[in-house]
């Protein structure tokens, strides 16, 4: 992708009024894109929207895209009385679609933000359409997040630790950081960089609440999704960045037979963060399933449940 129009993807975004909406035990930010049917875009960690960015103008001609910062992250607002669980997100989230009015909509949802959106997408009937992308998989661990979550947990001053961390570049592009996120490290740098790595360098308000969003994250939610993937009744698309090292491509086809409407679409050349690697392999591969087809392109691989 040209520089410009990365550039020009990033003031797009800046540029776009966030409103602030309580849902009750935090305030989440929340940023509207093009017009059409509603489409709701969750992040993971520990990132925020900004992440979506690269793949909004294409989504944003066909959806009003609804793009929000969730609980210690981003724009959003916390306090000691926020709910950090998965369940406690997937609330805050159905209590948003309800502020904004939504009826039916989908989810494109990424990492942590997955696990949230399956959690919402049991809960509230509206969802009509789930995309998830390189998500939690019952029964497996990513590498070194439940470390760094004991340490959350058990370690006084754990914040500023991380804080020292990421100002290290062999630490970023190491796998502890980014390291596993991009084919491509180069793309730590820029636009990444500032908006995911110094606003927790340069603010200890933004750091804490990272720490607390990872802290608040207990892993039998997720293995319990192995029996409840069964309840979810909408079409759900597995897109996944297929060298991905956190949430490996073969664990995930084992969740394409735990969900009765369900294909794996799988991205070559991308890791993790596949919106942020291929954002036009994503764009395609979301409005053709939005739509209702099939990928035809190369650089798409899929399967689907029996």
């Amino acid at each position: 992708m040209r520089a410009e129009s990365v550039d020009g993807e990033d003031a797009a975004y800046a540029a776009a009024r966030a409103e602030r909406i309580d849902t009750g035990d935090a305030v989440l930010a929340v940023r509207r894109f093009g017009s059409g049917p509603p489409l709701l875009l969750v992040h993971g960690f520990p990132l925020h929207g900004y992440t979506w960015r690269r793949v909004l103008p294409g989504l944003a001609q066909r959806y009003t895209c609804h793009v929000v910062d969730l609980a210690g992250l981003g724009d959003s607002e916390w306090s000691e009385a926020t709910d950090w669980s998965w369940e406690g997100h997937a609330r805050r989230l159905q209590r948003l679609a309800d502020h904004l009015g939504l009826q039916r909509y989908g989810v494109l949802a990424q990492d942590t933000g997955g696990s949230f959106a399956r959690f919402l997408a049991l809960a509230d009937h509206r969802v009509d359409r789930l995309v998830l992308i390189n998500t939690e998989i019952p029964g497996h661990r990513p590498p070194w997040i439940p470390l760094y979550q004991w340490l959350v947990r058990n370690t006084p001053g754990a914040a500023p630790v991380f804080r020292l961390l990421l100002r290290s570049r062999w630490f970023l592009r190491s796998p502890m950081g980014f390291g596993g996120c991009f084919v491509d490290l180069r793309l730590i740098e820029g636009g990444f960089h500032r908006q995911f790595v110094a606003r927790y360098v340069e603010s200890a308000r933004a750091t804490e609440g990272m720490v607390k969003y990872l802290g608040g994250l207990r892993w039998d939610s997720v293995d319990a999704l192995r029996q409840r993937h069964a309840q979810l009744r909408m079409p759900v698309l597995l897109l996944w960045g297929e060298d991905d090292p956190t949430f490996p491509t073969a664990h995930a086809r084992d969740m394409v037979g735990q969900i009765p409407d369900c294909r794996l679409v799988a991205v070559a050349g991308a890791r993790l963060l596949v919106q942020e690697e291929r954002p036009e392999q994503v764009v395609r591969a979301v409005l053709d399933f939005l739509g209702g087809s099939r990928p035809e392109r190369a650089g798409l691989a899929e399967l689907r449940s029996a």
